[in-house]
């Protein structure tokens, strides 16, 4: 039975670090998928959450919902405002700037399923992330051949806005995807990490939530702390202050 990490819990909310590789809740476009956040954490708890956001299947880290509808409403208020701060950390390749802003609009991401019927005409929306450096290291395997090193970095990512897929885009825009990205990243790093590490998922992380309480109104910030594989990175390329 999986059991998930609680990070904080008070009558009125709940926040988790959820794993890398499962889903938040069910969804008819995974009918195979069985394990679910949202039906093992009210089995676990013993009472029905309510989401207020979401992180995509293959994000771990901070993961937080609502105990009672009210709450979820005044919580869902708060991320439609954009009043909520979230950080992630991401294993990005190549040597990141010290630090920056990317503002580049991003097209809605259509579903080939689910959105079906939508049009693919719809302008690109404003979509802006903030991003620092925390590290760096180049390490001596051979991810190009045109390299004899490869070289990654340990990036602190702010969302400013919330686009579908927003940070792997961004990052991908500025020639320093997400290693393991499956979907924007570099096929070529990502076989590379997984022959040299033996690590598979998205090096992507929510590692802090900052909001007010919607109840006692007092600011709270949730950390979560990064998991087995994810520290096998972070060990491996010297990174173990930031872990």
């Amino acid at each position: 039975m999986t059991v998930l990490p609680i990070l904080y819990q008070d009558e009125h909310i709940v926040a988790i670090n959820k794993p890398a590789g499962m889903l938040v809740h069910r969804s008819w476009l995974d009918k195979h998928e069985s394990v679910f956040v949202m039906q093992t954490l009210r089995d676990q708890i013993g009472q029905l959450v309510y989401p207020v956001h979401r992180l995509d299947r293959p994000t771990s880290g901070v993961l937080l919902m609502a105990l009672d509808s009210q709450t979820a409403h005044t919580l869902s208020l708060q991320f439609e405002r954009h009043d909520v701060q979230k950080t992630y950390w991401a294993v990005l390749r190549g040597h990141l700037p010290e630090c920056g802003r990317i503002d580049y609009p991003l097209k809605p991401r259509l579903d080939k399923i689910a959105d079906k019927f939508a049009s693919n005409d719809k302008p690109a929306q404003d979509a802006i992330t903030d991003y620092r450096c925390l590290a760096t290291t180049e390490q001596p395997f051979v991810s190009c051949q045109r390299f004899l090193t490869s070289r990654y970095s340990l990036g602190e990512l702010t969302p400013i806005t919330g686009r579908k897929h927003q940070l792997r885009r961004h990052m991908k825009h500025i020639f320093h995807p997400i290693v393991g990205d499956t979907t924007y990243g570099d096929k070529v790093q990502n076989r590379a990490i997984t022959a040299n590490l033996g690590v598979q998922r998205l090096l992507l992380h929510a590692r802090t939530l900052s909001f007010e309480h919607p109840v006692s109104g007092n600011q709270m910030c949730i950390t979560a702390p990064i998991d087995e594989q994810f520290g096998q990175v972070m060990q491996r390329f010297g990174w173990r202050q930031w872990r």
